[in-house]
């Protein structure tokens, strides 16, 4: 059972299916080979909408990898990153067999369309356009990821509080569409979406909730925006957990899907209802005909990784498993260097099994 979320409410999908473009459900399928991806945060503002007391020091670090942990790391007005750190991953990566950097941008850059949102000491478009360079040399996928979830948009300012609102659509439409430009065009596009639920912002200042067709409006409005830009839409899956009916009914195929889970064990009997769930949308999403890159993550044991391939490698037909993704949910940062570590030599002795 995953430690990373609390457990999420039990609430009644309902509301009815809203008229949607056939356009979004054209099938659109990257033919590359198997994708083995990290997920990196230059940003790690997504937890929390304020700052406690104690933490209002640029100074302030996290001093051992579990005091770094994704759930209790608060917001922070300066870049929570280390760029030594970040050179010494992406080399490991390269090592190990990796092919593909998910990173998450958040307000960790100076946009040239909302340079507003930008923490102090973010990068200038310059330098990120410098950095996907070189991580193009080093044979890694640069890919960008922003997360629209009300649980995790704390980087987007004051705008996060506007949401649905038309001064969000103009912000959220200007900044993907700069992101693609930066990234230069990539072929995918992760926009998060997940937990936007009241149970994972009780300790948040404000709650904001989409829910029913105006979540499905808002996300529309974020695959429109990606595929405009010529990039295909990438979202966590775990909508489907509390609202099945809804999300096969209403999710386009063209929206790549990463479920996630991080337990450490996929034997049925060792499992309760919840994580039944969580394991059991990988064959459903297969059976529906959905393409997936599953993901693991070393965020709660060491075996989750190398689990999580394995059993995906035998539920999911290859022409829909497009790959895998490890999240470390831990920042760029130095005190989460062995963490770090570790996660991507998990992955990568999947790489050496399955290559």
């Amino acid at each position: 059972m995953t430690n990373r979320r609390d457990f999420l409410k039990q609430i009644a999908a309902a509301g009815v299916a809203a008229s949607i473009p056939s356009t979004l459900f054209s099938q659109g399928k990257p033919s590359s080979p198997m994708i083995w991806a990290n997920l990196l945060h230059l940003s790690y503002n997504m937890w929390e909408d304020h700052v406690p007391p104690q933490y209002r020091d640029e100074n302030y670090a996290c001093t051992t990898c579990k005091e770094a942990r994704a759930w209790a790391h608060p917001y922070q007005p300066f870049l929570t990153f280390d760029e030594a750190i970040w050179n010494i991953l992406l080399n490991d990566m390269v090592g190990a067999g990796m092919n593909m950097v998910v990173i998450d941008l958040g307000d960790a850059v100076v946009y040239d369309s909302h340079p507003e949102i930008a923490v102090k000491n973010a990068w200038s478009p310059g330098k990120l356009r410098s950095e996907l360079k070189k991580i193009r040399a080093l044979g890694l996928e640069p890919i960008p990821k922003l997360n629209f979830a009300t649980t995790h948009d704390a980087w987007m300012g004051e705008y996060s509080r506007m949401v649905s609102s038309q001064k969000y659509y103009d912000v959220c439409r200007d900044l993907i569409k700069e992101v693609i430009e930066l990234f230069d065009h990539p072929r995918l596009f992760h926009l998060g979406m997940d937990e936007e639920t009241a149970a994972h912002q009780v300790n948040m200042q404000m709650m904001m909730v989409r829910q029913k067709d105006l979540w499905w409006h808002d996300f529309y409005f974020f695959v429109d925006e990606v595929e405009k830009g010529g990039a295909r839409p990438w979202v966590w899956s775990d909508y489907a957990w509390e609202h099945p009916d809804l999300f096969f009914q209403k999710m386009p195929k063209s929206v790549l899907q990463s479920n996630w889970y991080y337990g450490d064990t996929f034997d049925p009997a060792k499992m309760n209802d919840l994580t039944k769930i969580y394991t059991g949308l990988y064959e459903e999403l297969e059976k529906r005909g959905y393409d997936q890159v599953p993901t693991g993550s070393a965020h709660s044991n060491n075996v989750n990784m190398e689990a999580t391939v394995d059993y995906c490698m035998k539920t999911i037909n290859s022409p829909r498993l497009l790959g895998f993704m490890t999240a470390p949910w831990r920042p760029t940062l130095a005190p989460c260097l062995e963490y770090h570590k570790e996660t991507i030599a998990q992955i990568g002795r999947s790489i050496k099994k399955y290559s």
